[in-house]
Parts: C-alpha cells; sequence; structure tokens
C-alpha cells in the first residue's frame, strides 16, 4: 500500500511525496482509510508509530474539501495534547502535510502569549491545537466556541489521565457538535480511559500495531547496577562515548533534572534540561538546540518528554528508574524509530529493585537476570580484633581473662 492510494486531496500528497513518505505505517494504514469514510477510530499505538499522520492526513483531506472558511471565535477540527510540546509537535505535522494549501492552525497552550491565541481564535481556525488547561480558560472566558468542531481527536489519552485531565477533557468533548467525527489514541488502556471510550467514540474502529506496553524491537536494552553515587559519572561516560549522536536522558523529579543536566555540564558535556517548571520559550529553546545538535543531551522528566520527536536520538538513558512502570516503554520508544537502530541503558540503584521487577513485569523482558542486590560486593571473612580471621562461631572482640592471684609488680 501506498499514500497514493488512499485517494487524498493532491497538496496533501504532494506533501507527502516531497518530504519521502511513500508507504504508510501499520497504524496510518489501519487508520487513515475508515476516518476516510467517516468512521471513529480508537487506536492502540505506542509513540513513534506516525499515529499524527495517521489522524491528521484525513482531517486535513476533510477541511480542504470544505466551502468557506471557519466562522469567527470557532474551528473545525480540535486536536487534544496532554503536553505543550506534544501540542507543538503535532502542529508542526499538520503545517508540513497541508503543504502549500490555505489551512489555519492555532496552538492554545500555557506558558505562552494569550491575547496573540485569543486574537489568532477570532477570525476562526481550521485545526486548534490545544492543552486542556489553556483550551477551558478561554472557553469560559467566551474567547473561543466549541459546538462547530467536526473533527476531535484526544491523544495519548492515558498520559491526560496521569496528568488529571480526564474531568477537563469530558467538559470540553460535551461542548463540541454532536455529528462530529472523532478519534481517540493510546499506548494503554487503563479502565478510566475505557469508559471515556463509550462516551466520546461512536461504533469505532480498533487498530492496535502493537501489544501493550511492548518495546520497540530495535531498542537494544541494558542495565547496569550500581549506587546512586555512581551514576553521575558513568552517565558521562555513556553519552560521551562513540556513537552517541543525541541522548535524552531522563530524571524522576524536576529538581533532579535540573542537577543531572548541571552536572553534565560541569563534566564537559553540552546539556540542558526540559521540564513542567521551566517556561514554554525556554522549553522550545532547549528543544531547538537539541535538534540542531548544539546540545547532545536532553535531561528530561516523563511529562515533559512526552510529545519530543526528534530525529537521531540514538541514545536513551534512565537515570532514575519511572515511579510508572508503564513509562519505561514510552521514555525509550525516543529512540529506535523510523526503522533505525537505539540504544536503551538504565542505571539502577539498590533501592530502585521494585521499580525494574515492575517494568520487567508489564514489558515480559528480564532486563537483569541477577537484580539490583547483584551488584553489592560480598563481605570477606569477619576479622577479630587483632587482624586474624575468626573461627566459627567467634563473636566481638576476644574476651580478655582475668589474671588470678596478686598482679605482678612492674618490675617483673
Amino acid at each position: 500500500m501506498t499514500f497514493a492510494g488512499f485517494g487524498l486531496a493532491k497538496p496533501i500528497t504532494d506533501a507527502l511525496a516531497r518530504a519521502g513518505f511513500e508507504t504508510p505505517t501499520p497504524i496510518q494504514a489501519q487508520a487513515i482509510g475508515p476516518q476516510l469514510e467517516g468512521r471513529d477510530i480508537l487506536g492502540l499505538a505506542q509513540t513513534g508509530t506516525g499515529k499524527t499522520a495517521a489522524f491528521a492526513l484525513p482531517i486535513l483531506h476533510h477541511i480542504l474539501g470544505m466551502k468557506g472558511r471557519p466562522t469567527p471565535g470557532t474551528a473545525r477540527a480540535l486536536i487534544l495534547a496532554p503536553t505543550r510540546e506534544l501540542a507543538v509537535q503535532i502542529q508542526d505535522e499538520f503545517r508540513r502535510f497541508a503543504g502549500g494549501a490555505r489551512i489555519s492552525t492555532c496552538l492554545v497552550l500555557g506558558g505562552t502569549s494569550r491575547g496573540g491565541q485569543i486574537r489568532m481564535l477570532s477570525r476562526g481556525v481550521d485545526v486548534l491545537i490545544a492543552t486542556p488547561g489553556r483550551l477551558t480558560d478561554l472557553v469560559d472566558d467566551r474567547k473561543v466556541r466549541l459546538d462547530e468542531v467536526r473533527f476531535v481527536v484526544l491523544d495519548e489519552a492515558d498520559r491526560m489521565l496521569d496528568m488529571g485531565f480526564v474531568k477537563p477533557v469530558k467538559r470540553i468533548v460535551s461542548m463540541l457538535h454532536p455529528r462530529r467525527q472523532s478519534a481517540l489514541f493510546s499506548a494503554t488502556m487503563p479502565s478510566e480511559i475505557s469508559g471515556l471510550v463509550e462516551t466520546f467514540l461512536t461504533d469505532p474502529v480498533r487498530v492496535e500495531v502493537a501489544p501493550q506496553s511492548t518495546v520497540a524491537g530495535k531498542v537494544e536494552q541494558s542495565v547496569e547496577l550500581m549506587d546512586g553515587p555512581k551514576k553521575r559519572a558513568r552517565l558521562a561516560e555513556i553519552v560521551s562515548g562513540p556513537g552517541v549522536e543525541r541522548a535524552i536522558v531522563f530524571a524522576r523529579t524536576k529538581r533532579g533534572a535540573d542537577r543531572v543536566a548541571a552536572n553534565l555540564v560541569k563534566d564537559g558535556v553540552a546539556a540542558d534540561a526540559i521540564h513542567g517548571n521551566k517556561a514554554q520559550n525556554a522549553r522550545q529553546r532547549a528543544l531547538g538546540a537539541f535538534k540542531l545538535g548544539k546540545v547532545r543531551v536532553l535531561v528530561a522528566t516523563d511529562i515533559a518528554a512526552r510529545g519530543i520527536d526528534v530525529k537521531g536520538i540514538t541514545h536513551v538513558v534512565n537515570y532514575d528508574l519511572p515511579d510508572e512502570p508503564e513509562n519505561y516503554v514510552h521514555r525509550i520508544g525516543r529512540t529506535a524509530r523510523n526503522g533505525a537502530d537505539g540504544v536503551a541503558v538504565t542505571l539502577c540503584a539498590p533501592d530502585e529493585e521494585k521499580k525494574l521487577r515492575a517494568v520487567e513485569k508489564i514489558t515480559g523482558e528480564v532486563l537483569h537476570p541477577d537484580g539490583p542486590a547483584a551488584h553489592r560486593q560480598p563481605r570477606g571473612p569477619r576479622k577479630a580484633a587483632n587482624g586474624a580471621p575468626r573461627k566459627d562461631g567467634e563473636q566481638g572482640r576476644p574476651r580478655r581473662r582475668r589474671r588470678r592471684g596478686p598482679p605482678r609488680s612492674k618490675a617483673a
């Protein structure tokens, strides 16, 4: 199958040809056709499978077939994303696939100019890409109406759940046009997402390109067992090694990400951090420098890393194991994309043994046969106070024997 076989509008096929896309990925092959026919889609796919194009291409095709312009203060299509980085990435993809067609897009997310977003929405837009928090803020202020949205996508729905966005998402969905076409994409399907599917989608076509919680086959995984204080030096060795072109390092907390990035810089490695406490422009600068190769290592938290789609990431390092084992799959999915090979290294301290075992349970892989306790050096024979090895059963210091009789004189 080729993209030409879908019958997409000419501006889209021309843009795909210029980008060098000929053969759709499995998720695209399964999802594009039903959406062109007007069907709802439930897509189960991990990151790096091409799911953005799987929903962007049909939406663009439908919009190009619509007459007139969007009504002021409305949007024809709404894409909800859990993070700012993912929203920016989705807008870039829509613009690329639209080619030279006059398709207007608008980003609505926190950390950027609210006034600029309001001015753009006041004219009406074809595609609105938003995070739930800022969108509900603008809806409450009556700066945008959602009742004319005809196409809606919930991307990375499981991450929406993790970030506490399910209630805002349900509220947003209740405001949409009743005869909309909907799509929901998620890497996993927890029970709460299953409940959302029942209310959000109508007779959906289910497409699944990989079993849940599986790792891309071209990722070479390894686990190194060590005490926490030794991680800094080992990380610097890994990212400075041969073959490391771009690397993402995952830290558990925002402070931890800043600390790891600062230590790498001190150790002579060009690095920057990206997390939720950074302003949007700072996050974009860091991501831009990483894409251009000015910064070889990007240190990120789990939430900030969702949506990062940078070509040529050769290595992923888990400096800290994730609290949620499913995030391990999302983390290492940053590498080995689009048929490339990749390397994922996990640095595991003794107090992270349970987290490692949880990861092994959901992935079905034994990442290290011995577990973190195996790196502890066995103690040698316990020695007595005089330095000689103790005899079996001997404990503590040797007791001094009491002398009987009168003490010896100093002269003796």
